[in-house]
């Protein structure tokens, strides 16, 4: 985290963006060919390998502009309805001043304070507790929040949630992600396309016809009758053939979560403590949010999107966000921040003395930070610095990072 440079971070997210997008291209043209197999066993069931192969491979050549333009109209759908098509999903909406005044200001003081351009603000009728920012250009950035989110936070971590969205569309971490949507929902579009089509094969009738034909034909010699069966085997390997291509390129669209690089929600957590000067209200933040961010309804691509992702990868190999323990513990080494540790799970809850029987369904109530009290007026008590003497009250700011260094500077 100290020692990956911002600049060196936004100009790698700019190009991997562009590598990706190629790279679509790619998995299209293995999908076609794909296909294109498995077509050309339903429709001439009588080859060897190497003729289904070739006859693939040109069809491959004839398609190859129509899934080009198929491939570029995709990408333009998504650039310009991306953000309708997210919210169709999840149900967002607009919101401005009027009808969440507190969220709202919020988030314009940050924008102010720091002169970035206000993107646009969405809520999420949802229990969950998450966030997310969509958009490829200034005019399409926006922050969907959940009413979750709004009802368990208070101010300040309200505040670190905003930063730390708006350190994501700052860094180019937005426009990278949405790419990876983008080309998920194409894989995903394709593949689900052609599974349907391999499924409803009727391989009983296709192995009784045209495969084999000329088995029953007592006139038929034993060579012809060899080629036969080869030829049967030979459609049988190359729907085999099919299937691994389809295989890899799921794996590949999957491969493509490895670009998005997980130190890119360090350093938004690290944005946050730049523009907030609170790194206790991001730890709070992150120990309300996790375990309780699974937005119902939402694809992986959306939750890949979000502050926090509780959707593990196969041996955390495919996850897209580092733990919230290991983000807390950096805020806590760089940042001097206070770690009030896990919140309560529902276990932990239910086996108190006082938990109510009726109460058994209800999600964990959230505690707040270290500094608040119930009715959320508190704020942060001041840590003063140590005086050269060895005597506090030296630190006329009541900071309360002190002179600590973070990998962002001083505060």
């Amino acid at each position: 985290m100290a020692a990956y440079g911002l600049y060196t971070h936004i100009a790698s997210n700019k190009f991997r963006s562009m590598l990706l997008l190629a790279g679509l291209f790619l998995l299209v043209y293995v999908l076609v060919y794909a296909g294109a197999l498995i077509a050309e066993v339903v429709i001439n069931g009588n080859g060897t390998v190497a003729y289904y192969l070739s006859r693939a491979f040109a069809d491959l050549l004839k398609a190859a502009p129509f899934a080009t333009i198929a491939a570029i109209a995709w990408i333009a759908i998504a650039y310009f309805f991306h953000q309708s098509m997210i919210d169709a999903v999840i149900g967002g909406h607009d919101v401005d001043r009027q009808e969440q005044p507190r969220l709202y200001n919020l988030l314009e003081n940050l924008c102010i304070s720091r002169g970035i351009t206000m993107p646009k603000l969405k809520i999420m009728e949802s229990p969950a507790l998450n966030a997310f920012a969509t958009g490829l250009n200034p005019r399409q950035y926006s922050i969907t929040v959940t009413t979750g989110l709004l009802d368990a936070l208070n101010d300040k971590e309200i505040e670190a949630v905003l930063g730390h969205e708006l350190t994501h569309i700052k860094n180019g971490d937005v426009q990278l992600m949405v790419v990876a949507v983008i080309i998920a929902g194409v894989v995903g579009f394709f593949g689900e396309l052609f599974f349907r089509l391999f499924t409803n094969l009727n391989w009983s009738s296709g192995s009784g016809g045209s495969w084999s034909s000329g088995s029953s034909s007592s006139s038929r010699s034993s060579s012809s009758s060899s080629d036969s069966k080869s030829s049967g085997g030979g459609a049988i390997i190359v729907i085999i053939i099919a299937i691994v291509l389809l295989v890899v390129a799921w794996l590949l669209s999957q491969v493509v979560k490895l670009a998005l690089s997980r130190s890119r929600e360090y350093l938004a957590d690290a944005g946050s403590v730049e523009l907030t000067k609170d790194p206790d209200a991001m730890i709070s933040a992150l120990r309300k949010i996790e375990n309780r961010g699974e937005l119902p309804g939402a694809t992986s691509a959306v939750m890949e999107l979000c502050v926090d992702n509780p959707r593990e990868g196969f041996a955390d190999l495919f996850a897209t966000h580092p733990s919230v323990q290991s983000r807390v513990d950096a805020l806590v080494k760089f940042a001097g921040g206070r770690d009030p540790g896990p919140m309560p799970t529902l276990t932990d809850e239910t086996k108190e003395p006082g938990a109510q029987a009726g109460q058994q369904d209800a999600p964990p109530p959230l505690r707040h930070g270290p500094w608040d009290d119930a009715d959320r007026s508190g704020s942060p008590p001041p840590v003063p610095a140590a005086s050269p003497s060895g005597t506090a009250g030296s630190n006329p700011a009541g900071n309360p990072m002190g002179n600590s260094m973070g990998p962002w500077g001083r505060h």
